[in-house]
């Protein structure tokens, strides 16, 4: 996804203050949950060039509802990104709400590319809201890490050919839990953030063969976070980095002296995680990879 305009102070905290709105009167709120292999797309979003996810299932609703809705995502994952649990809502007028959750699933991917697809759907209360009610994600990233590349999943994981310390890796990733600035880790996004510091409640870095997965769970992501992290954490298992300067390296707050950007093709939308009716929406949005 390409990095969104440049914005005015003012206008990044106009930005932290949006919020969101009800179903108006006669619709009904749809939620849906949307898998994908972001190969082929610029991203989640809807961009002025190039084939977006959005773009895609907004189309496909198009051909179902005469209204032609517009959908509101839990995140807006970059080019290449995949997901698994994306979540997303959207407005119909209840006049032409006339199907079962069930049908809507099948109707919705007869109209969608092989690459996307619906894997559950339900109505929702009214004042549901997919990005305001989150209140975390996982993410989870895939490195092969073997001589040869696994040819099954070339476009879903990330081949680093040289051995890597598994331990060194472990030990840098538990530094990360717990509620710090993250700026170091983040890509400007093109528009002033208010907000970088996050919660990580997990980072966990599990081996099963040749296939390392390292799963980050936390309130909000930046932009790129995840992939600064697992860059990072790959860096350490090359001895680039020791464990013990991870953390220290963080709160410099400065991109350049940590480690790379992984590539995208290895990062993964695993789930969203919502409040329980009752609970305070967070204060502000978190600025979403």
């Amino acid at each position: 996804m390409s990095p969104e305009p440049s914005a005015s102070p003012q206008a990044a905290q106009k930005r932290t203050r949006e919020r969101p709105d009800s179903a108006p009167a006669g619709f009904q709120r749809l939620r849906l949950t949307v898998a994908y292999d972001g190969t082929a797309y610029c991203g989640w979003q809807v961009q002025p060039e190039g084939t977006s996810v959005q773009g895609c299932l907004e189309a496909a609703l198009g051909r179902l509802f005469r209204s032609g809705p517009r959908v509101v995502s839990s995140s807006r994952t970059d080019t290449g990104v995949h997901a698994r649990g994306m979540s997303v809502h959207f407005d119909v007028p209840k006049a032409e709400w006339r199907m079962t959750s069930d049908k809507l699933i099948l109707a919705a991917n007869a109209h969608l590319p092989e690459d996307i697809r619906v894997t559950a759907a339900a109505r929702a209360r009214p004042d549901f809201h997919a990005r305001f009610d989150a209140i975390g994600k996982q993410y989870r990233y895939t490195v092969w890490n073997g001589s040869a590349h696994d040819p099954l999943g070339l476009r879903q994981q990330w081949h680093v050919p040289k051995p890597i310390d598994l331990e060194a890796m472990k030990t840098a990733a538990a530094t990360l839990v717990g509620r710090h600035d993250f700026l170091a880790f983040s890509a400007s996004p093109g528009y002033e953030r208010l907000h970088t510091v996050r919660n990580v409640t997990r980072c966990e870095v599990i081996r099963s063969g040749p296939r390392i997965t390292v799963v980050i769970e936390a309130d909000g992501f930046l932009y790129k976070m995840c992939r600064g992290i697992v860059g990072t954490l790959v860096q350490v298992g090359h001895g680039r980095f020791r464990p013990e300067e991870i953390l220290p390296l963080l709160q410099t707050r400065d991109r350049r002296l940590v480690g790379m950007t992984a590539p995208a093709l290895g990062l993964v939308l695993w789930k969203v995680f919502y409040r329980k009716p009752g609970m305070p929406r967070r204060p502000h949005p978190a600025d979403v990879e």
